[in-house]
């Protein structure tokens, strides 16, 4: 089998992306992943260009990689500058990294119009910085900047540039599309011209996803002959980001049949680890490694995966560590419904069907919405069974938010009375807001019953207006989510009250938890 590099730069080029701003020890947390996940090269950033990046190379040299090789970036010497004297390099050289990645111009339009030298002049500075890296005992990976543009606009010195570099010692040659515009058509074309060049040397891709082509494009360069590939960890990078090696992975060993070393299972906890040290939301939609890849939510679509999972699946999500889901809402038919079930480890006769089926309709068109809040539906199964107990009744509930102190802050107080069996119960708690007092109020109340509540906790608060149109008066979709520190669930409530909506999701959220441990409620309380 042909075998393809894995070459991540996630903690340069993606760390260039617009809202990310990596620390030391994220840098260092993210690379120690990358090289446990198989990756052949880590980038680790720019020496030269930040004392954050010089910090995280210093620690790396301490504590190095075990399976992937560590690279630092930069440029070529500056024009009319020996490399020995140009501090860019010598940052490259103290750094210690193995690696050395340094980009050249292959455009022409960038010579003459950013570095302001002559065609001739650059090219002696490809061939002199590679050969001087070369020379001090590192692997110098060429980076041909701009080479798909510069190849569309003067062929002949875009391969002249390659040749410097090959000449000078560069171990491969890769390939960029830096500015992201380059049609697949043309890169076909341009990495063909540049095989039958015979340079001896590997050749690599380097894309950007400004026409949203990088993934596309870097399959493409590999069966044109490319076996390096550089791309980001969900496609971070600067602009519209770089190729998403979540997609680039699977795609080449599932689809195309290339080996890499990347470890294909750990790629959806890789992407979700590396959103959540960037402090970004994770994109559901994201290929291979989303939520929602491997989601079924039309009704003909869950019966025919049922039957056989390759009607709606393009490969196995648990190839990539993913998993498939089963969504609920009023598209669905029979087949989801009694699929959630048969997870939920029980049955449903057709009463119970037929009566899950009639509230689900009724409900999301009175702007329910259980994808998100799977709790409340097996809530709404085990009412349909008949065998969901009520473990609590609300009497009534009171909450004041008032300004108090020299300062003004504002402070909300909840007063609560609920019925358990035949005693009721009257509890006061406060809060950051009046959810949170609710909460607190509603569990102070419950603990001496259910004792098991002082482990959850509130981890997730969405709001969403429904009708906009309404305004003040419209309704309100509240999503909860809660924890109890070994898994968490999702529940809801809607209202035209944004108190009540809470609510509704509060009731729910603690209802499952009780259901989640078969706690025996004694006599039921009144449904």
């Amino acid at each position: 089998m042909k075998h393809v590099e894995i070459y991540d730069t996630t903690l340069r080029d993606g760390a260039q992306m617009e809202g990310i701003s990596f620390s030391v020890s994220d840098k260092v947390l993210i690379a120690r992943k990358l090289d446990g996940t198989g990756f052949d090269y880590v980038e680790g950033g720019w020496p030269f260009s930040n004392p954050k990046d010089l910090e995280f190379f210093r620690i790396m040299k301490d504590e190095p990689l075990k399976n992937a090789r560590l690279a630092a970036f930069g440029m070529t010497r500056r024009p009319r500058v020996t490399s020995g004297d140009d501090s860019n390099i010598l940052a490259l050289l103290a750094c210690g990294a193995p690696v050395v990645t340094i980009f050249g111009k292959a455009w022409d339009l960038h010579v003459e119009a950013a570095l302001k030298t002559t065609l001739e002049e650059n090219l002696f500075m490809v061939r002199d910085s590679v050969s001087f890296l070369a020379g001090k005992g590192r692997q110098v990976i060429f980076d041909a900047e701009h080479f798909f543009d510069g190849y569309a606009d003067n062929p002949e010195y875009a391969l002249k540039v390659l040749e410097a570099a090959a000449e000078g010692g560069a171990s491969i040659l890769v390939l960029c599309d830096t500015n992201g515009g380059t049609l697949p058509a043309r890169i076909t074309e341009a990495v063909s011209a540049v095989a039958d060049k015979h340079y001896g040397l590997p050749l690599g891709i380097h894309t950007h996803n400004d026409s949203g082509l990088a993934v596309a494009n870097t399959l493409l360069a590999v069966e044109g002959g490319a076996t390096h590939v550089q791309g980001t960890v969900n496609g971070f990078g600067e602009r519209c980001g770089n190729a998403d090696l979540c997609s680039v992975i699977p795609s080449l060993a599932l689809k195309m049949k290339v080996q890499t070393a990347a470890k294909l299972e750990a790629l959806t906890s890789l992407s979700h680890y590396v959103y959540e040290i960037a402090n970004i939301h994770h994109d559901s939609h994201q290929p291979f490694v989303g939520n929602s890849a491997f989601a079924h939510k039309g009704g003909v679509h869950v019966s025919a995966v049922s039957r056989s999972a390759c009607t709606y699946e393009h490969i196995e999500p648990e190839k990539v560590g993913n998993k498939r889901r089963i969504l609920i809402s009023e598209l669905s038919g029979k087949s989801n419904v009694l699929h959630k079930a048969e997870q939920m480890h029980t049955n449903l006769d057709d009463a119970a069907l037929k009566e899950v089926m009639s509230n689900l309709v009724r409900l999301e068109h009175d702007g329910y919405q259980f994808e998100g809040a799977e709790a409340s539906f097996e809530i709404l199964i085990h009412k349909a069974k008949g065998d969901y107990r009520k473990l609590f009744d609300l009497e009534g509930f009171r909450v004041i938010i008032e300004k108090r102190g020299a300062d003004n802050s504002l402070i909300t107080e909840a007063t609560i009375k609920v019925r358990v069996g035949e005693q009721c119960v009257h509890a006061v708690a406060e809060g950051d807001g009046p959810v949170h007092a609710l909460d607190n109020a509603l569990r102070k109340a419950l603990l001496q019953f259910y004792p098991s509540l002082s482990n959850m906790k509130l981890t997730d608060f969405k709001v969403r207006v429904i009708d906009e149109a309404s305004g003040t008066a419209a309704k309100v979709r509240v999503l909860v989510e809660s924890s109890d520190g070994l898994s968490s669930w999702g529940t809801i409530g809607v209202s035209e009250n944004i108190i009540q909506a809470s609510w509704l999701a509060l009731v729910d959220s603690i209802a499952y938890a009780l259901l989640k441990e078969n706690i025996d409620a004694g006599p039921a309380a009144k449904m």
